[in-house]
């Protein structure tokens, strides 16, 4: 079904695209995340989220969304899942998590689902 105007490449129905706009609003996030690379840093936020949080300058939307292990919020506040993917990690999340918020299904209907697909 083809609408005049309609841009498919921006608009996916729940979905947050992650372009240079979104880059630039979740820049201290995902730099904070890859900084996860390191065990050391990933030590460091589990030992002070709140500290280490304040050190990347982090702002609100950025630091609420990680209270409160919001993944969804994260991506909206320009996160980028394969950076937010370290972090994930960290909260003993999967990719199978993140993918079940991220349709509305529970892990294992997302799991099925994936199955489904093959």
């Amino acid at each position: 079904m083809d609408q005049p105007g309609f841009d498919y490449h921006i608009d996916i129905p729940g979905t947050t695209l992650f372009d240079g706009k979104q880059a630039m609003k979740g820049y201290a996030l995902n730099k904070m995340c890859y900084a996860f690379n390191k065990e050391v840093n990933r030590d460091a936020f589990a030992a002070d989220e709140e500290a280490f949080m304040e050190s990347y300058g982090l702002n609100e939307a950025h630091k609420q969304a990680i209270r409160d292990r919001d993944i969804l919020a994260m991506i909206a506040a320009g996160g980028n899942i394969y950076y937010l993917a370290k972090l994930t990690g960290i909260f003993k999340l999967s990719v199978q998590d993140v993918g079940g918020m991220q349709t509305g299904m529970t892990t294992e209907e997302f799991k099925q689902y994936l199955l489904d697909q093959a």
